[in-house]
């Protein structure tokens, strides 16, 4: 039986401050110096490590510093820029698109909305919380990847395996702003002890509070 949601908030403030203990350095590993490299960089990131993408943006953001000239590329050189981060065919389009779009409809500024970023190419949901709690420090939703979708459901946070559906369960239970920063806390926390294949369950600080412990 699902607890009650007071019982369940009071659980969640729990693990939001262990966490934010053992991960005092958390943010965003995607490298990134401006709002374009972010944008570009998260795209890149679907179906992608982040330490892919960082090993391939210097690259990319040295041949186009800016979206006027990422709107300009010719596909075939991007893809070549872009192809260890897989599925670049398609990630070359939507990143040149993308680029276009931001040119001619934002004055070449990535916009602060969620409705106008989730309308650019290779932008979803997730993109745009990444970008508006990363570079504007806009706490407008969570991210949920798959550490968060994972890690979240260990906990009993949430019950769903829809991404959609899981921040929706997570937001009543965290203050708007600590919503950017809870994503990064689940990822660091499933990238060092709780990892999919391998977890650290005997090491976790967390153990006490995880209701599906994995590696024991």
């Amino acid at each position: 039986m699902k607890q009650p949601i007071q019982s369940t908030k009071q659980r969640a403030t729990k693990i939001y401050r262990i966490l934010n203990l053992e991960y005092p350095n958390a943010h965003c590993e995607l490298d990134h110096q401006n709002p374009y490299q972010l944008l570009v960089a998260t795209i890149l990131s679907a179906q992608c490590t982040d330490v892919r993408v960082n090993m391939v943006t210097p690259a990319l953001f040295k041949k186009y510093p800016t979206f006027k000239q990422l709107a300009s590329a010719k596909p075939s050189e991007l893809e070549k820029v872009i192809h260890s981060t897989g599925f670049y065919r398609n990630k070359a389009k939507n990143l040149i698109n993308c680029a276009l779009q931001v040119v001619s409809l934002h004055q070449g500024e990535v916009p602060r909305e969620m409705d106008q970023l989730i309308k650019l190419s290779g932008v979803g949901r997730k993109t745009a919380n990444v970008i508006l709690g990363n570079a504007f420090n806009i706490n407008h939703g969570i991210v949920v990847d798959t550490h968060v979708k994972r890690i979240s459901n260990l906990l009993d946070l949430t019950m769903s395996s829809d991404p959609n559906k899981i921040e929706q369960d997570l937001i009543p239970l965290f203050p708007r702003s600590k919503w950017t920063m809870l994503s990064h806390l689940l990822i660091w926390h499933g990238r060092s002890i709780c990892n999919a294949k391998k977890p650290r369950c005997s090491q976790c600080v967390l153990a006490k509070l995880c209701t599906k412990p994995m590696g024991q």
